[in-house]
């Protein structure tokens, strides 16, 4: 197995909430001599330095800044997929025989395969000592939940219809009987806090189900989560590990991609722009110094994009035929979806050719348009140059995702490049 797909399944397992993702970037930055910023507090940056900032525990912006440097190189991915959010007091008694959690769906999910498998609890909660809140990750760790499919013979039409109500088919089975308030003792229990100093929480039903790579030859491999955290590992893991360069190297996480970014930490907010703003300040440059810069850069819009799929090959597009292990995908879409156009294209493609990174094409079939991720939606608050780009993948916005086993290495390949450049 390519070691860049060992890290990437062990950083994805580690990662069951947004949370997580930031917490375990911030540990690979610090142990990269990276230096946490407060956007609370004033920025002191100077040559040679690198540091990171978060916003809200689920995004983080991470830059290194050469000596003269006067542009920015910025890879942008996020954080969060398609999953389960656990509503406040969630405890719901069905006929005095189960508790369930009520539990709503976040972005877009493929609900179907959720039923039937090993679910648990991860987030964040808020817990008051004395006049102080402080937030704590929590994560349970073990199989908790499970959403029962209803039996065939009781639904005969169920592979015809699928999913016809998230209040009533969706809700995890928690315990057996009455268990009001058994979700935030099982919390306490675990970050051993006293359950009446909790006073609110973020949390998700996530997937149990570990990582693996398979097929004749190990050439592929699954696991939660891929959409985004493959992009947004291979973007911090770059940023360690890029020696020298010319521009400002920059690893912008976002949250929120998948309900459409408007959020104070969404690829909408003023997150990426505020902080541009204040690296320049900090240099000592002025508003016309900055706007120059802003101007002379470029960013990678990195989030992944479907492969041909081999049962249903005739929802890709006739021409652009991407495959699992097919190296880099770059993104194309007419209705300006992605960002990606002919210079910016060119850019990217020569940029592959001279360092002998496979890449490959992508466009969506002209009946069924794609969403749309980052690049486009960022420029709202800064106009930067930029190139759609991730890896091939199956099964997206499934609890269980599929990718090629060698494509994380070329992703991470063009990011380190792309920051030396």
């Amino acid at each position: 197995m390519e070691r860049e797909t060992s890290a990437l399944i062990d950083f994805i397992d580690r990662s069951p909430s947004p949370y997580h993702a930031v917490a375990n970037a911030k540990a690979m930055l610090r142990g990269a001599g990276f230096e946490e910023l407060d956007e609370r507090r004033r920025f002191s940056i100077k040559e040679g330095g690198s540091y990171f900032v978060e916003r809200n525990g689920s995004a983080l912006i991470a830059f290194r800044i050469p000596e003269g440097a006067s542009a920015f190189s910025i890879v942008a991915a996020h954080t969060d997929s398609p999953v389960l959010h656990i509503k406040p007091d969630p405890e719901n008694v069905s006929s005095g025989l189960y508790t369930t959690l009520n539990a709503e769906i976040y972005g877009g999910m493929l609900a179907q395969p959720w039923f039937d498998r090993p679910l648990s609890v991860a987030g964040r909660v808020f817990v008051r000592k004395g006049n102080e809140i402080s937030c704590h990750l929590v994560d349970i760790g073990r199989d908790l939940l499970m959403i029962p499919s209803l039996a065939i013979h009781m639904d005969r039409k169920a592979n015809e219809e699928g999913l016809r109500s998230v209040q009533k088919e969706l809700q995890p089975l928690f315990a057996e009987g009455s268990a009001k308030g058994g979700l935030r003792k099982l919390i306490a229990d675990t970050l051993s806090i006293d359950e009446d100093a909790i006073i609110d929480s973020d949390l998700i039903v996530y997937d149990r189900m570990k990582g693996t790579v398979w097929g004749k030859d190990g050439e592929f491999f699954s696991a939660p989560r891929i959409d985004d955290l493959g992009c947004a590992f291979s973007a911090i893991g770059a940023l360690c590990e890029t020696g020298s360069g010319k521009t400002m190297q920059i690893a912008a996480l976002f949250d929120n991609e998948e309900i459409g970014s408007s959020t104070r930490q969404g690829a909408l907010s003023d997150f990426l722009a505020a902080t541009l703003r204040r690296i320049t300040l900090s240099l000592g440059m002025d508003e016309e110094e900055h706007m120059i810069a802003t101007a002379s850069s470029f960013m990678l819009s990195a989030d992944n994009g479907h492969a041909v799929h081999p049962n249903y090959a005739e929802k890709a597009d006739v021409t652009s035929r991407p495959k699992l292990n097919g190296g880099v995908l770059l993104k194309y879409s007419g209705n300006g979806k992605y960002t990606t156009d002919g210079r910016s294209g060119s850019l990217v493609r020569s940029l592959m050719d001279k360092n002998g990174i496979p890449y490959q094409i992508f466009a969506n079939n002209s009946d069924i348009p794609g969403g749309s991720t980052l690049g486009n939606l960022s420029m709202q608050e800064i106009s930067i140059e930029t190139a759609d780009v991730g890896m091939a993948q199956l099964a997206m916005h499934s609890p269980y995702e599929s990718a090629g086993a060698h494509d994380p290495k070329a992703l991470k390949s063009l990011f380190k490049v792309f920051f030396e450049r």
